[in-house]
């Protein structure tokens, strides 16, 4: 957020220093980081390579939890005709499995996350390199990447999005 309004304030000040004559020769373009994240191929693939990736441990932990759920059922229902040491060891054994059953999912979460943030931090330097050579090649004076509202004159986004295949 503060490198959003650092950049609005660098080009505010640009674009006042240069003089009403000069900033006609401005050339700005804009970039819409979250249509890149989201539309680009590359974005896509790896949402696709994620996919693949985590789905056999996400269908593991989904098992295993359609499992738990109809055991507590089942307890719950002879639990009436339990002793009490084994109602007492069949809880605690439901207890174990859920605490094993949350661990698994929460580490499933932070390693999709992680991998995640890996391939999104990827798809990111691509995406600057791109924004880098338009800038040099069509002699661009200053791109920003994400805006409040955008002209669609100097959005580049889909010019971004082409180069990026």
């Amino acid at each position: 957020m503060q490198k959003k309004w650092l950049a609005i304030a660098v080009a505010t000040a640009l674009i006042s220093s240069v003089g009403v004559a000069q900033a006609q020769d401005l050339k700005v373009g804009v970039v819409s980081t979250e249509v890149i994240l989201r539309d680009s191929p590359a974005a896509q693939a790896a949402s696709k390579r994620l996919e693949q990736e985590f789905s056999k441990r996400n269908k593991d932990i989904e098992s295993a939890g359609k499992r738990l759920k109809s055991d507590i059922e089942r307890f719950e229902k002879n639990a009436g005709t339990m002793n009490d040491q084994e109602r007492l060891r069949k809880q605690r054994d439901l207890q174990d499995r859920d605490r094993d059953f949350q661990r698994r999912q929460r580490e499933l979460r932070e390693d999709f996350n992680q991998r995640r943030n890996e391939e999104l931090q990827k798809l990111l330097r691509q995406a600057n390199t791109v924004i880098k050579n338009i800038a040099q090649r069509d002699k661009y004076d200053l791109i920003l990447q994400e805006a409040i509202y955008v002209n669609p004159k100097i959005d580049i986004t889909d010019q971004v999005l082409k180069e990026l295949k």
